[in-house]
């Protein structure tokens, strides 16, 4: 939780009226930021609308670069442009802008942080800090305790995300196709290239020209960022979008330098700040998405020996709007207000 602070900061939330945006204002209160002013943003089509804070409205204002002019923190949970637009003149004008779009993430001189990770990293921010994919988030959670405990040399991961991943349009493609097919209708699309309703999709945003998607390489290079992989750790993702409202998912088959235990994997995962162990196979016990929904951990279970090598197995869940974004920008912030960095 944020820390007492003799200052009140003034906060701006960019994309207000956003899935991360509502998620942002509501942690804000929730975990006690100090709060001084809260100025609601978003682009010019929903400027004018209001959106709940404290248990009040707030008035949402056009997203400009004046509307930057003394504050302390900016919270950017809306598209690439605008971040790309507007995260300088924050912190042209002595803010500090905390980015959730994927616009900064691998820019050399602008941290991607995890603050339970690399929250040193904050140390060299010069008015923007990038936070990393929703899905990358998860990821690294479960992978950091196994590599500082044993080392790494490599992963192969499958994730399974959220439609939530994609924000309210995708939340709304899935219940209105849930209900076209309620009635006998044919579903409709627009969010996503084929129906999502009873159904999985083995891509996640766009392919590429290789045939990896754009969601499975930031998952590889921001994971390398954040942990500061060298190039010989071998990382093999795909990547799956599936007809679930909030909470990524991900199988993890994990090789470390030194043989790890299920059970020393347990320990030192249990031990880490913000990771949290469900794995009881005799009494069913496994975390899901609807168990991580609306909570800031990361869950971990299905821990096991590959029966073919040393390599270990294992399964994690997230709530991609709270750690996966909201979460992880705010705890940023509380970092840099405990580091005297803001």
């Amino acid at each position: 939780m944020a820390q007492p602070s003799d200052r009140k900061r003034s906060v701006a939330v960019v994309g207000a009226t956003g899935a991360v945006g509502e998620v942002v204002l509501r942690l804000l209160a929730e975990r006690r930021f100090p709060v001084g002013e809260l100025r609601a943003l978003a682009s010019g089509r929903s400027a004018g609308s209001k959106v709940r804070f404290a248990g009040r409205e707030v008035m949402v204002a056009e997203a400009r670069p004046e509307a930057f002019d003394g504050v302390d923190f900016a919270f950017f949970a809306a598209t690439g442009s605008l971040s790309k637009e507007l995260a300088p003149e924050v912190a042209r004008r002595g803010g500090v802008a905390i980015d959730k779009s994927a616009t900064w993430r691998l820019d050399p001189n602008v941290p991607l942080v995890v603050p339970e990770i690399n929250p040193d990293a904050l140390e060299k921010q010069r008015g923007i800090v990038a936070g990393p994919n929703c899905t990358t988030i998860g990821f690294v959670m479960a992978l950091e305790p196994i590599r500082r405990a044993a080392g790494l040399r490599s992963v192969v991961v499958t994730t399974l995300q959220a439609v939530s991943g994609t924000g309210k349009p995708g939340l709304e493609e899935l219940a209105r196709q849930l209900e076209e097919e309620r009635q006998g209708k044919a579903p409709t699309t627009s969010t996503y290239p084929t129906p999502i309703a009873h159904n999985v999709l083995p891509l996640c945003e766009s392919f590429r020209e290789d045939g990896y998607s754009t969601e499975e390489i930031k998952l590889l290079l921001e994971a390398r960022k954040i942990m500061g992989l060298a190039d010989s750790v071998q990382v093999a993702m795909t990547c799956v979008r599936v007809p679930v409202p909030v909470g990524h998912s991900a199988t993890m088959l994990i090789e470390t330098e030194r043989a790890l235990s299920p059970e020393e994997a347990r320990r030192v995962l249990a031990a880490f700040p913000g990771v949290v162990v469900m794995d009881e196979p005799a009494q069913n016990v496994f975390p899901t998405p609807r168990d991580v929904a609306g909570r800031d951990e990361v869950l971990v279970g299905r821990i096991r020996k590959d029966l073919g090598s040393e390599k270990l197995w294992l399964w994690q869940v997230s709530d991609n709007l709270r750690k996966g974004a909201a979460t992880n920008a705010i705890q940023i912030a509380e970092e840099m207000i405990r580091r005297g960095l803001a």
